[in-house]
């Protein structure tokens, strides 16, 4: 299981980049919110080019924004693996699946802790990732929300006949770590539990250890 470091609810973004630059984590995790999608707003485009400029790790970016196509030019040119975005913020799914694949990044979508996983079926075929939020979405530090994990055992029947990965977020830390072992889970975020923290690697390690008892 490989872990992906959120900065969302750090004090200062640049300096916790820096330490999950220098950390064992496998992704910097990168959760942009326009204040329309979800209430706040997280970045402007001085900020962005700032935070992922110095990213050092691959970028998993999670867009909590409307119209998610008018973002991916901004940021496609950085250190990004996957672009995730939610189904009901774009009017054209497929059009948005399509013109971030053809820039050779990896394409996911986030579920909210309600949405049924059933909107997922019409773009099994075309997606690399399935992100499912175990909070509400566009604040750090909330408590996990163990209802999801039903849907998970649910798409992880389904996948298997596709090259999906599943992607938990939210509330991830050495107590609920416990609840995801054996539930077929490629990667974890985790934000305020590792960055909260003055060691992260230790963090990391605790979350990684944990996934395999």
């Amino acid at each position: 299981m490989k872990v992906a470091v959120s900065y969302l609810s750090s004090d200062d973004y640049l300096k916790c980049i820096n330490k999950i630059n220098n950390s064992d984590a496998d992704y910097i995790h990168a959760d942009l919110c326009d204040g329309k999608y979800v209430e706040n707003k997280n970045f402007t485009m001085g900020l962005l080019s700032k935070i992922f400029g110095a990213a050092q790790k691959k970028l998993h970016v999670h867009l909590m924004c409307v119209d998610p196509l008018k973002y991916v030019d901004m940021i496609a040119s950085y250190n990004v693996s996957t672009i995730i975005f939610h189904l009901d913020a774009t009017k054209d799914v497929n059009k948005v699946i399509d013109y971030i694949s053809s820039m050779g990044i990896r394409v996911g979508i986030a579920l909210n802790p309600d949405d049924d996983i059933d909107i997922l079926a019409p773009y099994l075929k075309k997606i690399d990732e399935v992100l499912f939020l175990t909070v509400t979405p566009g604040r750090g530090g909330q408590p996990f929300q163990e209802k999801v994990l039903d849907k998970v055992d649910k798409f992880n029947e389904i996948k298997k006949d596709y090259q999906i990965e599943t992607i938990i977020d939210g509330g991830v830390n050495d107590s609920t770590i416990s609840l995801l072992v054996d539930k077929d889970i490629d990667i974890i975020v985790s934000g305020s539990y590792v960055t909260s923290g003055e060691d992260y690697n230790e963090r990391i390690e605790t979350l990684k250890k944990g996934s395999l008892l």
